[in-house]
C-alpha cells in the first residue's frame, strides 16, 4: 500500500532529520562586531508591541545594533505604544501600499531601503509575534559564520494554546522534516527543497542586495519561502536551523485568526492546483487513511499507523513541543486538508484578506 511506503518513509526521514537539523544553541553565541540591524514590520500589533521589543532591547552579543520599526497604517493603539520606545528604537511610519505589493513585502522594503540600515552587514528580519532569547541574535549569526552561509532561518518554538492550534502548529515543522533531506538541501540548488519562516530570518545584506531585495518578491504570499529560494537561486547558502531554544512564537490567538492566517497563502503553498491535489492526496494518505484503515482492523494497520505517531514525536521532541499532540495527527491533517480546500475556494472567489488588506 502506498500509505505504508509513505508512513514508514516519513519515520525513516524524521529519524534522519532529527540528527541533522543544525541547531541555533543560546550558549554558543559570540561577539559580533560587524553591524546588524533587527527589521520588524507591525501592523494592528497592539498585543505584541511591548513584548516583542522587551525581548529584542535585551539582546547582547551585538556590538553595532540598530532596532528598526516600521507603523504600517494601524488602526488599533499599536503606534501610541510604540510612541513610548521611541528613545531607544527608530520608528517609521509606513506609506501607503502601492498597487502590486503585500503589505509585509513592502514593510521590510521600506526598512530595508532606510539610509540607516544600508550600511548593516546583517539583515534580521523579525515578526511582532516573536519573542527571542538575550543570545538569540548573536547566536544565529556566529551559526551562520561557522557555517559560511549568507542566510539563515531559526525556526522558532511553535506555541499552541486552543484545540485549533494544537491541531495545526505541529504540523508546521513535521511538515518538512518528514520529507526533506536536509543536508542535501543545504549543498544543493534545488529550490523545491528550501525551507525557511519569516518570522526570524537573518541575510547578509551584500546578497540580499545582489537579489533585488524585497522587490523582487514584492506580490508573493509565501515571502519568507520565495525570499529563501531566490537566494539559492543566485547561488548563495543558508538554510533553516531549529531555533526552539533562542525563541518562540504564537502565531494567532483566535480559531478565525489561525483560518485566516492559514488559509491566506495555503492555495499557493504547492505550486498550483495540480500540486495542491497531490499533496493533498498524500497528506489523506499518512493521515486519515491510516487510521481508517486501523479501525477497520487491517492488518499490520497498527504498524503503519504507529510509524506516522512515531514520526510526529520524534519532530515534537526535537522542536520542544508536547509529544501528547502527536496523536492528534489524523485530526490534524483532517482539519489541515479542510484549509487548503477552503484557501482555493477563497481564492477563486476573491475574498483573502490579512489585516484588513485584500489579498489578490
Amino acid at each position: 500500500m502506498i500509505s505504508h511506503i509513505l508512513a514508514i518513509a516519513a519515520l525513516a526521514q524524521c529519524a534522519i532529520n532529527y540528527f541533522a537539523l543544525r541547531i541555533v544553541h543560546p550558549d554558543q553565541s559570540a561577539i559580533v562586531s560587524e553591524a546588524v540591524s533587527i527589521l520588524i514590520p507591525m501592523r494592528n500589533e497592539e498585543k505584541n508591541v511591548v513584548g516583542v521589543l522587551d525581548s529584542v532591547k535585551a539582546q547582547s552579543g551585538l556590538e553595532q545594533s540598530s532596532i528598526n520599526v516600521l507603523e504600517d497604517n494601524s488602526t488599533d493603539v499599536t503606534a501610541p505604544l510604540l510612541d513610548k520606545y521611541a528613545d531607544s528604537i527608530k520608528i517609521e511610519s509606513g506609506a501607503e501600499l502601492p498597487a502590486g505589493w503585500l503589505g509585509k513585502n513592502f514593510a521590510l522594503h521600506q526598512l530595508t531601503s532606510l539610509p540607516s540600515v544600508r550600511s548593516a552587514e546583517y539583515l534580521v528580519f523579525l515578526d511582532a509575534d516573536l519573542r527571542i532569547a538575550p543570545t538569540a541574535i548573536a547566536s544565529a549569526v556566529e551559526l551562520m559564520k561557522r557555517l559560511n552561509w549568507d542566510f539563515i532561518s531559526p525556526y522558532p518554538r511553535e506555541l499552541a494554546e486552543t484545540f485549533t492550534e494544537r491541531l495545526i502548529q505541529p504540523l508546521l515543522q513535521w511538515s518538512w522534516l518528514a520529507s526533506v533531506p536536509l543536508r542535501r538541501a543545504e549543498r544543493g540548488k534545488r529550490k523545491s527543497m528550501v525551507i525557511a519562516n519569516g518570522q526570524f530570518f537573518i541575510v547578509k545584506r551584500s546578497a540580499y542586495d545582489a537579489i533585488g531585495g524585497h522587490e523582487c518578491i514584492k506580490g508573493e504570499v509565501l515571502d519568507d519561502l520565495q525570499l529563501a529560494r531566490t537566494l539559492v537561486g543566485a547561488g548563495y547558502i543558508g538554510g533553516v536551523a531549529d531555533g526552539s531554544q533562542i525563541a518562540s512564537c504564537r502565531m494567532y490567538n483566535s480559531h478565525s485568526e489561525l483560518v485566516s492566517g492559514y488559509t491566506k497563502s495555503l492555495w499557493k503553498a504547492f505550486g498550483g492546483p495540480v500540486g495542491a491535489v497531490a499533496t493533498s492526496a498524500i497528506l489523506f494518505l499518512v493521515g486519515p487513511w491510516l487510521l481508517i484503515e486501523l479501525l477497520r482492523g487491517a492488518a499490520s494497520a497498527g504498524i503503519y499507523f504507529g510509524a506516522i505517531i512515531i514520526s510526529r514525536v520524534i519532530t515534537a521532541k526535537r522542536v520542544r513541543t508536547p509529544l501528547w499532540e502527536a496523536i492528534l495527527h489524523p485530526l490534524g491533517i483532517t482539519f489541515l486538508l479542510y484549509l487548503i480546500a477552503l484557501s482555493w475556494i477563497r481564492k477563486n472567489r476573491g475574498t483573502l484578506s490579512w489585516k484588513d488588506r485584500v489579498i489578490s
